[in-house]
Order: structure tokens, then sequence, then C-alpha cells
């Protein structure tokens, strides 16, 4: 196959060193980024020493920056497309897209925190308005980019309305160390991506503050019933959300020292302000930016998220860190399951 990754951060160049790599197929993989001066940085040095240091680039990753145009000769071609761009970026790549007659994925993960009207959209949400005629999907499901370039084993889920786009994937992208289902509930999966980066941050605070594997362990539990609620209000089967893109992101997000968004979470228990937070990173933490698109989205339909609510007012500064121990567990009693 002839695969192109749109995005050269850390996980659209793992993804794309997967691919490359793979001893069960011959794929022609490109590996594309806007930044010209980046993109020739990683072709002198053979590694992406700004997004994913440490990994050496194959002669067989091809590098490009050429303009998109899809019957071009970059996009012309392909035979499946991904993007790998920040949750901000998908909108303006999906209209460039809109004449592709080839499957088209993207990674991202979250609700877009996009100006009215488009708040708190997901993904497919966004390619319905910007690219109605796409035949796309979703790769996601429990991965850090450092672990999937290295080879470990991991497992993804191929997430899309059309049996040809899951079919791309899973060929693309299926080998000895990278096992992708297929999946048919894109809200789901998209669901579950989005609101695990908001609970992480929760479980980086939770962790930051010595508050115990007890609380850890009921904070994810809680969690992944906000996320379900939510999800089943948005059309989504519940029992999506007991698999990979669900509780299997959630716990990896929640607990992997790699994380982001628990990093965050962490660093706002420590005292540090958001600011600090984020720009000690690096790299975009999804759970801040659509943090209260979740909300916005959630009250939308009557959808109770208290541990969401809690890391908003968390990061609005309205609360301190503390205090948001102490919302959550004042609360009322409940009955279990809800």
């Amino acid at each position: 196959m002839n695969i192109v990754v749109l995005g050269a951060g850390a996980w659209g160049t793992a993804l794309a060193l997967s691919a490359a790599g793979n001893p069960l197929a011959q794929h022609r993989v490109t590996l594309w980024g806007r930044d010209r001066v980046q993109l020739a940085a990683m072709q002198a040095q053979a590694e992406n020493r700004r997004y994913l240091p440490g990994f050496a680039l194959p002669p067989s990753l091809h590098l490009s920056s050429a303009a998109l145009v899809p019957s071009g000769a970059l996009l012309g071609t392909a035979d499946l497309i991904i993007i790998a761009t920040p949750m901000a970026a998908l909108r303006g790549l999906l209209a460039e897209l809109a004449p592709c007659r080839v499957p088209v994925a993207w990674l991202c993960k979250g609700f877009a925190a996009e100006a009215s009207p488009a708040a708190g959209l997901l993904g497919h949400e966004i390619q319905a308005q910007a690219a109605p005629n796409l035949l796309s999907g979703v790769l996601s499901g429990p991965s850090f980019a450092q672990e999937v370039a290295r080879g470990q084993p991991t497992a993804l889920v191929a997430a899309s309305a059309h049996a040809m786009v899951r079919e791309a994937l899973v060929t693309a992208l299926h080998s000895p160390t990278l096992r992708v289902y297929a999946n048919d509930d894109i809200v789901g999966v998209e669901v579950g991506g989005a609101v695990k980066n908001v609970l992480a941050i929760a479980a980086g605070l939770c962790d930051g503050l010595n508050l115990g594997l007890n609380a850890r362990a009921a904070l994810i539990t809680r969690g992944l019933a906000e996320m379900t609620r939510l999800g089943v209000a948005l059309g989504a089967r519940a029992e999506t959300f007991m698999g990979l893109s669900g509780l299997g992101d959630l716990v990896l997000t929640a607990t992997g020292d790699l994380s982001r968004n628990r990093q965050v979470g962490m660093a706002l228990a420590r005292g540090q302000t958001l600011q600090q937070a984020v720009d000690a990173l690096g790299h975009v933490a999804e759970g801040v930016y659509c943090a209260r698109s979740v909300l916005q989205r959630a009250a939308a339909f009557g959808v109770e998220m208290p541990i969401a609510q809690a890391v908003v007012a968390l990061l609005d500064g309205s609360i301190q860190a503390t205090q948001a121990v102490a919302l959550l567990m004042g609360r009322e009693p409940t009955a279990e399951p809800v």
C-alpha cells in the first residue's frame, strides 16, 4: 500500500515508523509536514529530534513538505491517508482532502475547542461538515508514541462507518507488534479517546497529591461511568467503553508516566499554574483544550460529569487542587451502577 501520514509530530512519526518497518508488508510510507525547516532537519539527521528523539528514520521512509493537492504527486497515488495533527488542525486538513476518493483516517482525540456553533464536535462530526463525501474513520486506543516506535506490543481500534476504511487501516497497520481491531461504533471510539484525556488530568492530580491507590482506582472507575454516560447519550454503544478505546485508553493515560495529560494534573498538584504546566510539556495535552467542550456537550444532553466538571474548574483557576478533591468527596451518596 501507498500510505501517507500527514503530521510529523511524535504520534505521526511513530506510526509511520511502524508501517514502514512492518516485515510482513511492502508498504511505501510518506511522512508529511508543513514545516519545511523541520522536515529538512529530519532528513539531514535521519531522526525527529524535536518530537520523537532517539528513533532513527529508515531510508525507506519518505519525507515531504509538498503542497497538499489531492490530485498531485503526493496524494494522487495514495491508498490511505492518515491525519496525525492535533485536533485544532483537523477541520482545515479535512477541507483540503475533501476531493479525495481514498480512505482517510485521523489519530487526534478530543472534542473540538472551536468557536460556536462548532464547539464540542467530535472528529467524525467535523468531517461531516468539512468533507461530507469523504470515506473516513479514526484510529484510537491505548498507545504511547515512544512504545509504538520502539516496536513494543500495542493494540488499537480502527473505527468507521465504512467497512472499506476499517479494512484499509487493518491492512496498512496490522503487524507482529501492532494489533488492529475493527469497530463500526465511531461515536463510542471517539468519545472514549476524548474524555480519557480529561480524566487523566484528574488522575494526575490524584497522584500528585499522594491520595493513594484506592483514590486512583475509584477515580478511574467513576470516570469510566462518566465517559459511558456521555457516549450513550451521543449514540454510542455502552460495550464500546469496556474495550481498547474506552477502558484501555483510560487506564493507560491515567496511570502511565508518558501521559501528557497526567503530567498536567501532577504539575497542578505541585502548585504550578496551568501555563507553566503546558509550557513544560513542549507538546499538546489535548485534555486541556477539550475539557470545556466535553462539559458543554454533556450539559447540552443533560449528562452529569462531576469529575470533568472539577477538572474544568481547576483549569479555569476557580478552585485549587485540594478543593477539587473535597468537591468530589463531598457529593451526595448514590447507588452503583449510575
